[in-house]
């Protein structure tokens, strides 16, 4: 049996007398795109550092292409997060002195694949994202659509097991962000990856294939895809 992208089970965190996430469990499979919903402090960004291995539950297990994180020390779950994790940010994180290709590409320069394959790679990502004519170009030259489809590609690039979005498309227009979630839920179900969108939009989240809702510390069923 093939194991799920992404399987939380029991997670729980506390920070001081406030439990912020009570015994959460849920699963994301490969090529499907979950969104989470919550208010503002609900929990929806220590969920992702969690899932992510950025922070260590109170209790719980969190496991990615079937790896258990909480077995595995900091170094190891660096090296796991940098194979088989990708991330697309609402402040998009590309670097400014790289082309758009470079940017793409880093991924895949921090894993050491060959300079052969990794231009082939981001070029066959770029192409994916509509930006096949933009590989030499300087990211002040993009628009913030644009960048955050660079994002997307990098986030993918690598093949990750799983792809985290943290509020994606909060400093894009309506018009745009709409464009760009079709594209990153049609990328994460194209390369087989398990994706998991937090936001506090139900219009984001109407993209994805499943909606949870985060409210005082548990998951919700929230209703199937709608668009």
């Amino acid at each position: 049996m093939t194991p799920a992208g992404l399987a939380v089970d029991g997670l729980a965190r506390r920070f001081g007398g406030r439990q912020v996430l009570n015994g959460l469990s849920f699963t994301v499979l490969p090529g499907e795109f979950v969104a989470i919903v919550g208010e503002s402090g609900s929990g929806k960004s220590t969920l992702l550092n969690l899932i992510a291995g950025l922070e260590t539950p109170d209790s719980g297990t969190v496991r990615i292409g079937g790896t258990d994180l909480m077995a595995l020390d900091d170094d190891a779950r660096t090296v796991l997060r940098r194979a088989r994790v990708g991330f697309v940010f609402q402040s998009f994180h590309i670097l400014p002195h790289l082309t758009v290709g470079q940017n793409v590409e880093l991924p895949l320069v921090l894993l050491g694949v060959g300079v052969v394959e990794r231009r082939a790679r981001t070029m066959e990502m770029l192409r994916a994202v509509g930006l096949g004519d933009r590989l030499e170009s300087a990211p002040r030259e993009l628009s913030g659509g644009e960048l955050q489809r660079v994002a997307v590609a990098r986030a993918l690039v690598h093949r990750p097991a799983l792809v985290l979005a943290d509020e994606p498309t909060g400093n894009l227009d309506p018009d745009t962000a709409g464009t760009v979630l079709t594209l990153l839920g049609d990328q994460v179900r194209a390369a087989g990856a398990a994706g998991v969108l937090v936001t506090h939009s139900a219009v984001a989240a109407a993209r994805a294939d499943r909606l949870l809702k985060l409210d005082h510390g548990q998951l919700h069923p929230a209703g199937e895809r709608v668009g």
